[in-house]
């Protein structure tokens, strides 16, 4: 009986007890425990910087879509790099890049 004397009366306490439980519970056992809840954080961080990474994209497409409508110089440069068209009275290049990445550079 003494050595539940020494306990302070705050910590013998059923309530200070069951809240203790409580929190231990839920930062160690429940379903959505701390852990979790940091490696949710840690993949919302990540997917939203893939997210802007995207947005810039899809924001760089729009503007490109935009200029093949309206600008001559962009459709032409879309054509000849896309199609490989050429104007009549040119010569037209295509070097295909080697197929293996250990083949030396000429």
């Amino acid at each position: 009986m003494s050595l539940l004397r020494r306990i302070p009366s705050f910590l013998r306490n059923k309530f200070f007890i069951a809240g203790l439980a409580f929190v231990l519970w839920l930062l160690f056992f429940d379903r959505n425990d701390f852990f979790a809840q940091r490696e949710r954080r840690r993949e919302l961080r990540e997917l939203q910087t893939s997210k802007k990474q995207y947005q810039d994209q899809i924001g760089k497409e729009r503007q490109f879509a935009e200029n093949l409508r309206h600008d001559p110089a962009t459709i032409e440069r879309f054509a000849r790099e896309r199609y490989g068209m050429k104007r009549d009275n040119e010569d037209l290049f295509l070097v295909a890049e080697p197929k293996n990445s250990d083949a030396p550079a000429q």
